[in-house]
Order: C-alpha cells, then sequence, then structure tokens
C-alpha cells in the first residue's frame, strides 16, 4: 500500500492516536505509539501493514498492528536519508517554529512540522544532486 498521511492526534485521556490513510482514503488506527511512530517513517512511501477490524456499536474499526518496508524499496538510503535528516531538523527546530508553550495541539504542531520538514528534505535532495 501508499502511505499517504499519519495523523497524530491526542485523545481526552492524553494519550496518543496515530492514524494512517493510504492512497484510497482509507484508515487505520493504532494507539500503540511504537507502531504510529513507524507508520509515520512510511509517509509518502509503499509500505506493507497488518490490520485488523472490530464491530463496536454499529461501527467497523480498523486497527493498525503492524508496518514495515516492502522488500527491495530503498528505505536506507536515498531519500529516505533525506527524509529522516529533515523530519530530525524540523522536530528540532519546533519551538521555534510554534513558540515555546506549556501545550500544542498535536495538528497544529504537525501543520507547522510538516511543511518545513518537506522544504528541509528538498533541500538535502537537492545538494545531493548537485555534488554528484
Amino acid at each position: 500500500m501508499q502511505v499517504e498521511r499519519v495523523e497524530v492526534k491526542e485523545t481526552r485521556s492524553g494519550n496518543r492516536r496515530f492514524v494512517l490513510r493510504d492512497e484510497g482514503g482509507k484508515e487505520y488506527t493504532t494507539f500503540r505509539p511504537q507502531i504510529g511512530e513507524e507508520a509515520v517513517k512510511h509517509q509518502g512511501r509503499r509500505a506493507r501493514i497488518t490490520f485488523h477490524e472490530e464491530e463496536k456499536n454499529g461501527f467497523t474499526n480498523v486497527y493498525l498492528d503492524a508496518i514495515e518496508p516492502l522488500a527491495g524499496d530503498r528505505q536506507d538510503g536515498g531519500d529516505s536519508n533525506a527524509e529522516e535528516a529533515a523530519w530530525q531538523t524540523a522536530v528540532e527546530a519546533a519551538p521555534w517554529l510554534v513558540g515555546e508553550r506549556e501545550a500544542v495541539d498535536p495538528d497544529e504542531l504537525f501543520d507547522k512540522l510538516k511543511p518545513f520538514e518537506e522544504r528541509v528534505a528538498a533541500d538535502i535532495r537537492d545538494d545531493d544532486e548537485s555534488c554528484s
């Protein structure tokens, strides 16, 4: 599947809920931080997922159980290094991008960090191409 986007939302109880959206708009949810953080690393990439569905109060919930890169995908080099370095840079720059506050809405934080991360990744890739 193609991981289009992963949103991180804080629940009323203070836990984090990760919502992965695929290319068709289908959503997969997890409350497990390790799985959710791994899903974030696969944004914009193809990945293999494991999930299960549960029927609750007339609704079907789809839960993400695992995510891994597809065999043969270049996860260890190239763009993934640029994306990883860019995301780390965005996280480190967060206090300057959103200001230093006690609490920041997770959606607001993501909306500020993601465009910055994308610009840094593009800059890294452009620099790599000019050095080749």
